[in-house]
C-alpha cells in the first residue's frame, strides 16, 4: 500500500535516509535531523513531500514500512509547468522485489498526470546498476547529455560573498 507520509512517520522516515545514505556509502554526508525532516514535510510552507510503501505481513501482523519517496516540485522553463523532482526513493533490502519501488513511481506518475506536471525526473549514481536496470524498465531515459553541478559548504559561502 502507497500512502502519504504523517508527522508520525517523521523517525522511520529519518531512519530510511539513514539507511538510504549507507547503501550509497554516504552515511557521513547524511546530517539531517527529524526535526529538520518534520519542518520540511509539514512545517507552515513544505519544501518536500514523501510517500511512504507499507507491507502487509501475510499472518496479518501490523503493517511495516518498506520504502519511501520523497520529492519536491521543479519547474521546467521550457515547458512552462512545474514537475516532480524525486530526491529519494527507497526500498529495504527485504522487500526488494516486491513491487514497492514501482508502486512508489506510479503514484508519483499520478501526481504529476493529476496535477498538470510535464515531468517526473531523478538522479541515480552510475554504479547503481540494479536501479538504473529497474529505471529503464519503467520507460524512463537517461539524461547522459547533462552533467550535474553542485556548489555547497565553502564554495557556497565563498560565491555568496
Amino acid at each position: 500500500m502507497i500512502r502519504p507520509a504523517r508527522p508520525d512517520d517523521v523517525p522511520e522516515i529519518h531512519r530510511l535516509v539513514r539507511e538510504l545514505a549507507e547503501y550509497e556509502k554516504s552515511l557521513d554526508e547524511a546530517v539531517a535531523t527529524e526535526e529538520q525532516l518534520r519542518a520540511a514535510l509539514f512545517g507552515d510552507d513544505p519544501a518536500a513531500w514523501v510517500h511512504i510503501a507499507e507491507h502487509v505481513p501475510d499472518d496479518g501482523g501490523p503493517a511495516v514500512v518498506a520504502g519511501f519517496a520523497l520529492w519536491f516540485r521543479n519547474f521546467s522553463t521550457w515547458t512552462g509547468n512545474p514537475g516532480v523532482y524525486l530526491e529519494d526513493l527507497y526500498v529495504r533490502p527485504e522487500y526488494r522485489g516486491r513491487g514497492y519501488g514501482k508502486a512508489l513511481l506510479v503514484e508519483l506518475a499520478r501526481v504529476c498526470v493529476e496535477r498538470g506536471y510535464d515531468r517526473l525526473q531523478w538522479w541515480v549514481l552510475d554504479w547503481n546498476t540494479p536501479s538504473i536496470e529497474f529505471y529503464r524498465s519503467l520507460g524512463a531515459r537517461p539524461m547522459d547529455e547533462w552533467t550535474v553541478f553542485r556548489v555547497d559548504g565553502p564554495a557556497l559561502r565563498s560565491l555568496a560573498g
